[in-house]
């Protein structure tokens, strides 16, 4: 499950963030043109852009008060419209000439987006570097050598712990399956594990020992089948999933642990609004290390996407990528972002800091545990395949390794479809 991210409240100023109101200053020499040598100062024409975003409510009217703010502070004009299905509006509206000047979703369409011609490079063309952001997010919103985009925040899986059952969270395998067994007794109601199985939330531990779904670089670009894969395949569907409850899609799961009825969790920062709305006491950790691997989960990247209508050197252009630059670096903001809606900052100055809310920082912490989804078109076909052919080991019909090689003759046959 991938929350397509939301944000903020209302900024402080934006002293030390890229400039929203650049000006352009000329020194005319003596002389010709009725000039008298005098600096003449000329604000920049200000531009209009448009935005799309797909937002829960609380954090659309967030992102109004976020672009308010800009608005007020800078010669340019960006107007925002909620999308209800911002995937197909993009794909149909880009095309025709369309759509907005940018819009704001997870990284993962990064690569078959710029294939198909929806996004603009604007390298070379930026005020601010990507070594403003952490090295995951940098790499995140870039494609072939084009930048593509602007990161804002991150996501990934992380272990939650109920403190009310847990004093510390477990730092190995082995000490989550005490907790979890101590607790386990689904005749009273109680779970030792709240868990949904996607290949999102399993990727941790599939890639744990040095597997993976699949990587462009690799060959073979599929690694389902690798026995390094199969290993942490094997390591959910052997030691996790006795201690959860039988459904294991993400409503029952999640409401076994909101409810306080499991001591551990594994979920998102997505989820922390509901555990606040529950009241309840616990704390967000890294992945706990399994013998002989290192957790390696998927990371989503928010960020603000050069959409095609930035190919031209235009003032809305100019507009778009000004509040782009202006919200991606602005550490009021995103320190906002994480203490109202539980979003994890990729900027350097606060990943992992210290001024972050206790559960973001734990999430903060987490991701760095993490690599980005892959973005190269062809992962399209591999998460469906996945999530069947787990669902279909798990239920005894074939062992992993048949049907993780099934899983991988299907993706290959969609590829060449």
């Amino acid at each position: 499950m991938l929350r397509k991210f939301g944000s903020a409240g209302v900024l402080a100023a934006i002293a030390g963030c890229a400039s929203v109101q650049k000006q352009a200053t000329t020194t005319a020499a003596g002389g010709g043109g009725g000039s008298d040598g005098a600096d003449t100062t000329s604000t920049i024409e200000g531009g209009k852009a448009t935005a799309w975003v797909a937002r829960p409510s609380a954090e659309e009217k967030s992102i109004k008060q976020n672009i308010d703010q800009f608005n007020g502070q800078s010669p340019h004009t960006l107007e925002m419209s909620d999308i209800s299905d911002l995937g197909k509006k993009t794909s149909s509206a880009i095309p025709a000439g369309q759509g907005p000047h940018t819009f704001e979703w997870a990284h993962d369409w990064i690569g078959d987006y710029y294939q198909s011609g929806f996004l603009a490079d604007q390298s070379g063309k930026l005020d601010v570097s990507l070594d403003t952001f952490t090295d995951a997010a940098a790499q995140a919103v870039q494609f072939d050598g084009a930048t593509l985009g602007l990161p804002t925040s991150a996501e990934t899986v992380a272990l939650l712990y109920n403190k009310e059952y847990v004093d510390s969270p477990p730092k190995t395998v082995s000490e989550m399956v005490d907790i979890m067994s101590e607790h386990h007794d689904p005749a009273n109601g109680t779970y030792g594990l709240s868990y949904p199985l996607t290949p999102y939330f399993i990727s941790g531990w599939a890639q744990a020992y040095g597997g993976y779904y699949f990587d462009p670089d690799k060959d073979p670009m599929l690694g389902l089948s690798k026995p390094e894969t199969i290993k942490g395949f094997n390591l959910v569907a052997d030691t996790f999933t006795k201690y959860m409850p039988e459904d294991t899609t993400y409503g029952p799961q999640a409401s076994v642990f909101s409810t306080g009825n499991a001591p551990l969790a594994i979920n998102g920062p997505w989820y922390l609004a509901t555990l606040r709305e529950k009241n309840l006491d616990f704390g967000v950790a890294e992945l706990p290390t399994p013998d002989g691997g290192t957790p390696t989960p998927y990371t989503g990247i928010q960020l603000w996407y050069f959409s095609k209508k930035m190919q031209k050197d235009t003032p809305a252009t100019n507009a778009a990528r000004s509040f782009i630059e202006w919200y991606a670096t602005n550490t009021d903001l995103l320190l906002e972002i994480a203490e109202k809606h539980g979003f994890i900052p990729v900027h350097e100055d606060l990943a992992g800091s210290d001024e972050l809310p206790a559960n973001v920082k734990g999430f903060s912490e987490a991701a760095r545990q993490g690599i980005p989804m892959p973005t190269h078109p062809k992962v399209k076909a591999v998460w469906d395949p996945v999530k069947n052919a787990f669902k279909t080991a798990l239920n005894g019909d074939e062992s992993m390794e048949s049907a993780m090689a099934g899983a991988e003759e299907t993706i290959r046959s969609r590829w060449e479809s």
